[in-house]
């Protein structure tokens, strides 16, 4: 789920300036390694919500990710001798984009597992850089649409409709977790364009500016936790687990993966793991979780990829 500044500044916004220090990246494993583990922890994110939402509450859950993942970027943080970003100024924007990228999607996530499969909920994610073209076309002035672009955004939101099953209309479906899931896809390019316009060029590292903006999130979800959550009566400990798992691997150390193959191969590259996320997402519930699956999830599900990779077909420069 990809949801850091990392993501915002390079993956969504090519022409944003990128401020990566390769140098300090380890690379003792191939790219390629690194591009699949981070295809499965992400991929694995979904089914880990819904074991998590198991024995606790969801902002309880996104409250418990937030914490294990600012954790492993502290501790990178503090290997690299890395500072927070400094001035009011960055910290107000960064406010917001913790909000519109950790805080309001994760836990809107984790209340959609509560009614619907992870499996519908990691295609749900997919979404992102549909909304993404949507909304681009409006906020940003530079990103003019194309033909294979307008047509990539027809195809994928045809896509979403297949796996709805809209021609049985939407039968079986819980409206209210399905609403909530496209509902947290919209949220990532919304923060994207936030960070775009207001982040860009500051001077500092992904890494400093994601810690930022995990510790934020954290912070924010500890304010809103205990407002609309009660303590658990009791300590489930596979939910408990699944939830460390999720926050320092699919938060933290994702987060790290992903900066690293940003640095080593380009934003371009990098970003071909969104199309991974749902097919790892969909085994991992069918196989694990025991979800059940139709004809019409797969199947729109390559529908709905197929659109998002021709959204992102942007046209050659001119000689």
């Amino acid at each position: 789920m990809p949801s850091s500044i990392v993501a915002a500044m390079s993956t969504v916004t090519p022409t944003a300036r990128v401020t990566t220090t390769s140098s300090h990246l380890p690379r003792r494993l191939d790219w390629r390694l690194r591009f699949a583990a981070l295809s499965l922890i992400w991929g694995f994110s979904f089914l880990l919500i819904k074991v998590g939402t198991q024995g606790y509450a969801p902002f309880q859950v996104t409250l418990g990710r937030l914490v294990f993942g600012t954790a492993v970027l502290a501790i990178a943080m503090a290997v690299r001798r890395e500072r927070l970003p400094r001035g009011a100024r960055v910290w107000g924007h960064l406010t917001i984009s913790a909000f519109l990228l950790n805080a309001l999607p994760f836990s809107l996530f984790a209340y959609a597992e509560l009614t619907i499969p992870s499996t519908l909920a990691g295609i749900c994610n997919a979404t992102s850089p549909l909304w993404g073209m949507a909304l681009s076309l409006v906020a940003l002035s530079e990103d003019r649409p194309t033909r294979v672009r307008v047509a990539g955004l027809g195809l994928g939101f045809l896509g979403v409709l297949t796996v709805l099953g809209a021609w049985q209309g939407f039968n079986g479906l819980d409206a209210t977790g399905t609403a909530l899931a496209l509902l947290a896809s919209l949220s990532y390019p919304v923060g994207w364009i936030h960070v775009r316009r207001t982040l860009a060029g500051t001077g500092h590292s992904h890494l400093s500016m994601t810690g930022a903006q995990l510790l934020l999130a954290t912070a924010q979800l500890a304010v809103a936790t205990p407002l609309f959550t009660t303590l658990p009566t009791r300590l489930s400990l596979t939910p408990l687990l699944a939830i460390a798992a999720l926050g320092a691997l699919g938060t933290g150390l994702a987060v790290l993966l992903q900066y690293g193959l940003v640095a080593e191969v380009g934003p371009t590259t990098a970003q071909m793991v969104t199309y991974f996320i749902p097919v790892i997402a969909t085994a991992a519930g069918v196989a694990l979780l025991g979800e059940s699956l139709t004809w019409s999830t797969p199947v729109g599900a390559v529908i709905v990829l197929t659109g998002a990779a021709l959204t992102q077909v942007r046209p050659k420069p001119r000689a």
